[in-house]
């Protein structure tokens, strides 16, 4: 074990990588792969399932391709909470980043492979690799510092730099390949991208931390009967793929319908147990409330934020003029977009709320707006649908508005809301509590997969004119609460 010690001793005490430890530039590298294979292949996921089968596609109506990627958006986040447990009492967190990693890229090579089983499997491994990686990288990044060390803030600061520069080339490259030569071309490039972070992982191992945890916990582990449950839960997410490949698309209903129910329950049980528990003392029982309406926050603007890889991803491509100077580009290219704002405007963003110090909003004002700007990208795209005459096609400017939109709205919410997260927590749930920030997105999605039924592009107008208003309207409710909410909460600004 002091061998362990002294290792993370050493990386905590390492400034290498422009003041920070090299591990730094390790995770960076993952992460900036993981988004490049994660948005890439999602960018044309939707449109795969969609296309024809002499396209080279799977042949399936618009709305059940945009629901199959609702409900596999929402399976990831309920695995992330399962991933986080697995880290927590099973390997510890390198294990499970490194085997979530190995697992995608297992999944975006079945998936670069022709064939309706080879789809599903691979969509079942990256589901299940990505909940494990997911919840866990990030708390990689957070061993490498010491605690009080001044370097932290700076440290996620570079490592989200990472995040934004693959999710913006993803769409880019996966996307080009998929829609302009070949589908399973785009995802064997999603796959290229993973493989690589994998091989920086493990060449750079041994400038990670968390080594004397991680030695702890496999120290600790027993295969009781919580992990036979989990491995049985893993295993069937796998064998889901096969069946999927032989079933019709009554039984996949079905399937999307049951996703859609546990993404639903699952963040309610969560809260309240977490408020019923005798482990939460009265004044963190205070907190819980307040934190319910920025979970509602959440799940109201990743409706928005979550349609770029189905509805808006088929608005871009079928109804949307995608040329400059007589230059035709990818439909996907958009979603790139999100990116390059928050690349941009994420300093400027840390900047203003120093600037304004202890005028700055609180944070259940910053994620009212936050979820306000998402309802207005909405609002830009139903504005297009009735301003465009009949037949013609949508000026790419609504678009790209749309996604500047969703690129602020998510920064300033999701910033914000898991800043507060971490000073809301109760302390005997401190975990559990980030567990309810993803299953919150889960039940985001699961929504999602059945509020993309009604999409049409006859209805365009009417379904993303209605979500803005109800999206605004609560955006709006969370704002004005806001002196209440700041009486109810303690040790958050």
């Amino acid at each position: 074990m002091e061998k362990f010690v002294e290792q993370d001793r050493r990386v905590q005490q390492d400034a290498s990588f422009f003041g920070h430890p090299r591990g730094l530039l390790t995770l960076f590298n993952l992460e900036l792969w993981e988004r490049f294979s994660y948005l890439g292949f999602q960018a044309i996921l939707a449109l795969y399932f969609s296309a024809a089968v002499v396209e080279g596609g799977l042949g399936y109506e618009q709305s059940t391709a945009a629901s199959i990627v609702a409900a596999y958006g929402a399976l990831v986040y309920l695995l992330s909470i399962v991933g986080a447990w697995i880290a927590d009492r099973m390997v510890g967190t390198h294990r499970a980043v490194l085997w979530g990693a190995v697992i995608i890229a297992a999944g975006h090579i079945f998936m670069g492979v022709p064939g309706e089983a080879m789809t599903w499997i691979g969509l079942g491994l990256i589901i299940v690799g990505t909940g494990l990686l997911k919840p866990n990288v990030s708390t990689k990044v957070g061993e490498l510092y010491a605690p009080g060390d001044q370097r932290r803030d700076a440290g996620f600061s570079i490592y989200y730099a990472g995040i934004n520069i693959g999710a913006f080339l993803g769409p880019l490259v996966a996307g080009w390949l998929g829609q302009n030569y070949n589908w399973h071309l785009g995802f064997g490039a999603a796959a290229v991208g993973m493989i690589l972070g994998v091989i920086q992982y493990v060449m750079g191992a041994r400038h990670l931390g968390g080594a004397s945890r991680d030695a702890t916990i496999r120290g600790r582990f027993t295969w009781d009967a919580t992990m036979w449950r989990t491995l049985a839960l893993v295993a069937a997410v796998v064998v889901a793929g096969v069946v999927f490949a032989t079933s019709g698309d009554d039984v996949l209903g079905v399937v999307i319908n049951l996703v859609s129910a546990v993404a639903a329950i699952v963040p309610v049980v969560f809260l309240v147990w977490m408020y019923r528990s005798t482990k939460v003392t009265p004044q963190e029982r205070r907190n819980i409330l307040p934190y319910a309406f920025l979970l509602v926050a959440l799940v109201m603007y990743n409706l928005t934020y979550f349609q770029t890889g189905n509805t808006l991803n088929f608005v871009a491509l079928e109804k949307t003029d995608n040329t400059i100077g007589g230059f035709e580009y990818p439909s996907t290219w958009y979603i790139s977009l999100t990116a390059i704002v928050e690349i941009i405007m994420g300093p400027v963003l840390a900047w203003l709320w120093i600037k304004l110090g202890r005028r700055q909003p609180h944070v259940a004002a910053k994620v009212g707006i936050g979820t306000v700007l998402g309802g207005f990208a909405f609002v830009l795209i139903a504005l297009g649908g009735m301003v465009t005459p009949g037949g013609a096609l949508l000026s790419s400017l609504w678009l790209i508005g749309c996604y500047i939109f969703l690129g602020l709205g998510d920064l300033i919410l999701q910033t914000s809301g898991m800043s507060a997260t971490t000073k809301l927590a109760p302390r005997a749930f401190v975990s559990q509590t980030m567990a309810m920030w993803f299953a919150a997105m889960a039940l985001s999605q699961g929504i999602q997969a059945q509020i993309v039924k009604f999409f049409s592009y006859d209805n365009m107008v009417a379904y993303y004119g209605i979500q803005a208003i109800v999206i605004i309207g609560y955006g709006i409710l969370l704002i004005a609460l806001t002196p209440w909410m700041k009486r109810r909460m303690t040790d958050v600004g």
